[in-house]
This record gives structure tokens, sequence and C-alpha cells, in this order.
């Protein structure tokens, strides 16, 4: 099962759209700021909670810090989703057999 942490992360709307910006590339929490309706001291709580949760990597540059995407954490992620969707396209195809071979039902 992927992280939990992960997934309670990506459950709140200010941190996927944070995940969606830092797809670009790397950011600071300044540039962040500049495009989200949240405070700097907010968006450094999110980026902590990402952090924490395997989602974004941080690099020091000086006094900077310049966060990315971790694909790691996010593979992990997309695991746990692709494990759903495996069982939804196996009763697909289940169905379409059971139909093609009946198909008066």
């Amino acid at each position: 099962m992927a992280n939990e942490t992960a997934l309670d992360a990506i459950g709140n709307a200010t941190r996927r759209t944070m995940l969606t910006i830092l797809h670009d590339g790397e950011h600071t929490v300044g540039q962040l700021t500049d495009v989200l309706p949240v405070t700097q001291s907010a968006i450094s709580q999110h980026m902590r909670v990402l952090r924490e949760a395997g989602l974004v990597n941080v690099r020091e540059v000086g006094r900077r810090r310049l966060y990315s995407v971790d694909l790691g954490g996010l593979a992990d992620v997309r695991a746990w989703v692709d494990g759903f969707w495996d069982d939804v396209l196996a009763a697909y195809v289940s169905h379409a057999n059971q139909t093609a071979s009946n198909p008066e039902s």
C-alpha cells in the first residue's frame, strides 16, 4: 500500500496545486507565494508536510531552498492507485467475456 502520509498530504487541494506547479521545475517558497493565494508561512508548512511524506525534495543553494517533485514518492502513490485500475480492468474483461459468451444477458 502507498505511504498513508503521502495520500493524506495530497488530500489537500493547496498541496496538490503546489505539486502541479513543482512539476514544471524547482521553485522557492517565495515563488510559490507569488502564484498561490496563501501566505509564505502556510506555504512553508505545506512544504514540510510534502517533504515528510516523501513527495518533494529540497535543495539548498546558498540561503535559498529550492523545492522539486520527488518522483519516487509519487511512484509509490501511482502504484497504489494502479492496483485499483488493474482490478477495474480485470472486472471489465470478465464482464466483456461473459457478455460475449451469453449475449442475451
